[in-house]
């Protein structure tokens, strides 16, 4: 113990091997897609706050959604789109410690709030003459906040189980776009394995199985009570929903149990594509969960085209 040199700060490597001539162009595409989450996000987060209307269980839902994503781009993004704009990779220690709670928290709850999102459309599909009775806006509203502190304590155990059982010494690059336990592991100068297999529990029970698993059953039910529906445009309608819908829940779900696998079994699997992996799991459908979820909607259409239709109309 006495040998080890303790890490006071990290340096973020981000996407390994990528020369210097494309740094610039790197950040500048990172920018882009933090500037569009931001815009998109944001707006859906206004809208379902501002409009009274747009105040039920699937909004609500959506909203939530969108803040989650928003915060988590928030907190990753701007490091390091600064580390390949001005080749600042430092962060400090406790940053780090910061950033690896705040990542595992929101990555938690987005995964909760797609297993809601899935058992709300199943009420809404399946029983919709009940819907209104069974998931009220006071129901909704409770449920996102245990949501939010069932994640909170899922995700503190991870940094906690890091930081505090881990010795750092000598290696400090992070290969990837920011702090993580996955990404931490690699640096410790202790044996990691029985914590890496308790985070592996954690990780993949309460964020991964259990949403996975009620998302699916939802679908599965959803699919075999729109078999039965008569072949009616609302039911194409339906069909392309939820079709769509399954097409972001695989693109968030598929790649993250495939980085856990590799990880947990210690599968070899190049740094390079691990990274391009969890840029693609982590920020694609923070881009598209707004508009597939919500501003593809009718309600929140009518809502854009008399915005700008009045602005157009004043000559803005």
């Amino acid at each position: 113990m006495t040998n080890y040199s303790q890490v006071i700060e990290f340096l973020l490597i981000g996407f390994p091997g990528l020369q210097k001539t494309y740094h610039i162009p790197v950040s500048i595409v990172m920018f882009i897609v933090y500037i569009v989450s931001l815009c998109v996000n944001g707006t859906v987060i206004s809208l379902v706050y501002l409009k009274e209307h747009l105040h039920q269980p699937m909004y609500i839902f959506i909203a939530n959604l969108a803040l989650s994503d928003l915060l988590f781009d928030t907190i990753t993004l701007p490091k390091i789109i600064a580390k390949y704009w001005d080749e600042d990779a430092k962060m400090s220690f406790s940053g780090c410690y910061l950033q690896t709670f705040l990542v595992h928290f929101l990555g938690t709850v987005d995964s909760f709030l797609l297993m809601l999102m899935a058992a709300d459309r199943c009420v809404a599909i399946c029983k919709p003459l009940r819907y209104a009775a069974m998931i009220t806006k006071k129901i909704t509203t409770a449920c996102c906040c245990i949501l939010w502190l069932m994640a909170a304590v899922a995700g503190a155990a991870n940094p906690i189980i890091s930081f505090m059982n881990f010795h750092f010494c000598g290696q400090n690059e992070i290969y990837g776009l920011f702090c993580s336990s996955m990404t931490l592991y690699p640096l410790s100068c202790t044996d990691v394995s029985s914590n890496q297999q308790t985070r592996f529990l954690i990780g993949i029970v309460s964020s991964l199985l259990v949403p996975l698993a009620v998302i699916i059953l939802s679908y599965i039910i959803i699919i075999l009570t729109v078999q039965s529906m008569v072949m009616t445009d609302n039911w194409r309608k339906l069909f392309y929903t939820c079709t769509t819908h399954l097409l972001v829940i695989s693109l968030y779900y598929v790649p993250r149990a495939f980085v856990y696998f590799t990880s947990y079994f210690n599968l070899v699997l190049k740094v390079e594509l691990s990274v391009l992996i969890l840029f693609l799991y982590t920020y694609i459908p923070h881009l598209a969960n707004p508009f597939i979820y919500c501003l593809r909607n009718k309600d929140i259409k009518v809502i854009l085209v008399n915005v700008f239709g009045s602005k157009n109309k004043l000559g803005c």
